[in-house]
């Protein structure tokens, strides 16, 4: 009886570790979509002038505009490459939390039907 009530903790942990994994897969995709909206979506700068995404400019780089317009300097590449860096380890720790979770989970359910099939077994041989 202590071997089910420990099992049925040890899925509980893992079933948690594998929900944290996903929040935090959930929070980098989160700034994916937020990097996405920065580099690829028009805006407006505080004068209210439309400006054309960063990632549709043709001219050099987010600061040098080719005519010196407010645009160049609105919206900068440092700040969606800080959310872009900021995915990454979001991304890298969820996945393993949630595959950590996963598997720990899976391992006691293979576990448990082994432990099922044996005593089964067991019953059909007439051994008990």
């Amino acid at each position: 009886m202590r071997s089910l009530v420990y099992d049925i903790n040890f899925r509980a942990r893992a079933k948690k570790t594998q929900a944290w994994g996903l929040a935090l897969l959930s929070v980098a995709a989160l700034l994916w979509v937020w990097c996405a909206v920065l580099i690829a979506l028009p805006y407006e700068e505080d004068e209210g002038r439309e400006c054309r995404a960063r990632l549709f400019t043709e001219w050099g780089t987010a600061n040098e505009g080719a005519d010196e317009s407010p645009c160049a300097d609105e919206r900068d590449w440092p700040e969606a490459l800080a959310v872009l860096g900021l995915s990454v380890p979001l991304s890298v720790v969820g996945a393993v939390l949630y595959t950590s979770g996963s598997v720990s989970n899976r391992m006691s359910e293979h576990a448990a039907e082994i432990t099922r099939l044996n005593e089964a077994a067991d019953r059909a041989d007439g051994r008990h």
